[in-house]
């Protein structure tokens, strides 16, 4: 009697250690459903762009989303060049540091942005002594020292690089840059260039917002076949796909993919966000100099988002990530400008003062209700 009484005991304790486990392999199962990283796996990389907050560990809340959610980072401010290099030959790299050190702890990808751009260089870049623009020689050299400095410094440790930001316009034609002006389009090959001596095994990326825009989209793609057709080593191109609810088309979106991936170079989606408020005018891009006067009327969701608007905004999301994966073999990764609705950018432009809802993680950092329906996809996929 006592042999079977133990014999019980030892069945139940079996049973309920099963049941445990169960639970938990279940509770496993449950949690990693609703990770993006995991969803997307061998599809593409899920990334985002971190503040210093977030590099420094100050934000808890936002770095849990981005250890649990995200395989790949990039940096939002800290390793533009006015930021690197504020004075000629001194070069802060405290925080670019610690995003990189970020990196490497968690496993992640890890891109650098930005090497070369018009916006957020320092003013010391194209001028002499006497406040005059420096010859063509004296920019070269500066944008090599800089390009090269600061590529070597994380040479095995970064990825890739933006090596170049925004160099065509709307209109398809050359942006009319200081770096433009003073060497000509020989610089976007010259850029890259440098890059590829510093760190030669490192991808090389241009980046640009609108690229849904049929005569930028052809503008970008002659520029990218001039500068391979003159030995630089363009690894892919980035669609930054700063949205609206009505603006691009999908369609658009679909030929640009096409039309990048037909270039034989990686596709990404750089900074992706989808704003929810009303356009000051059609077409509406990145350009991160233009700025509107404030009204009530273009802040209509100062109080919360309606749940008809966060629905729109859902399937507006949804229908992308539907592209995203239908073209996942071009697509090498997908990266959201910002952690939290809280961090955007989309707050303070192109108008001061607006409260915006671009991102998949609210205020405070919880999953918004079509996270798990962007996540379904990939369930849809493996059936």
């Amino acid at each position: 009697m006592k042999i079977l009484k133990t014999m019980t005991t030892a069945v139940t304790a079996l049973l309920i250690a099963t049941s445990a486990s169960a639970a938990i392999q279940s509770a496993k199962q449950a949690t990693d459903s609703v990770i993006l990283k995991n969803a997307f796996e061998n599809k593409f990389f899920i990334g985002t762009a971190l503040n210093l907050d977030q590099i420094w560990e100050r934000d808890s809340k936002a770095v849990a989303v981005v250890k649990t959610q995200f395989n790949s980072i990039v940096a939002e401010n800290c390793m533009k060049s006015m930021f690197l290099q504020p004075q000629e030959g001194a070069f802060n790299f405290k925080d670019a540091d610690r995003f990189v050190a970020f990196g490497e702890k968690n496993k992640m990808q890890i891109i650098g942005h930005t090497l070369i751009w018009h916006s957020q260089t320092p003013a010391w870049f194209f001028v002499d002594k006497n406040g005059k623009d420096v010859s063509r020689e004296v920019l070269i050299a500066r944008m090599k020292k800089h390009i090269q400095t600061v590529v070597s410094r994380y040479k095995g440790r970064v990825f890739g690089w933006d090596v170049v930001n925004e160099a065509i316009l709307d209109n398809g034609e050359w942006r009319k840059s200081k770096f433009y002006q003073i060497i000509g389009p020989q610089f976007i090959e010259l850029a890259f260039k440098f890059a590829h001596e510093a760190d030669p095994k490192a991808e090389l990326y241009y980046n640009d917002y609108s690229t849904a825009i049929p005569a930028k989209r052809n503008g970008i793609i002659a520029m990218v076949r001039q500068v391979k057709a003159a030995g630089g080593h363009v690894s892919g191109l980035g669609m930054q796909e700063h949205n609206g609810l009505d603006n691009p088309s999908i369609s658009e979106v679909e030929k640009t993919i096409l039309g990048f991936a037909g270039l034989g170079v990686k596709v990404m989606v750089t900074e992706m966000d989808i704003s929810v408020l009303p356009h000051v005018r059609p077409d509406m891009g990145a350009e991160i100099g233009e700025r509107h006067a404030y009204s009530k009327e273009t802040n209509p969701y100062e109080e919360g988002l309606p749940a008809e608007k966060m629905e729109e905004l859902g399937k507006r999301y949804v229908d992308f990530f539907s592209l995203y994966l239908k073209h996942h073999d071009k697509i090498s990764c997908v990266t959201l400008w910002g952690v939290g609705d809280g961090d955007s950018w989309k707050n303070g432009w192109p108008i001061p003062g607006r409260t915006d809802y671009p991102l998949l993680f609210d205020r405070n950092y919880q999953p918004k209700p079509f996270v798990k329906d962007i996540i379904a996809l990939t369930q849809k996929k493996k059936k």
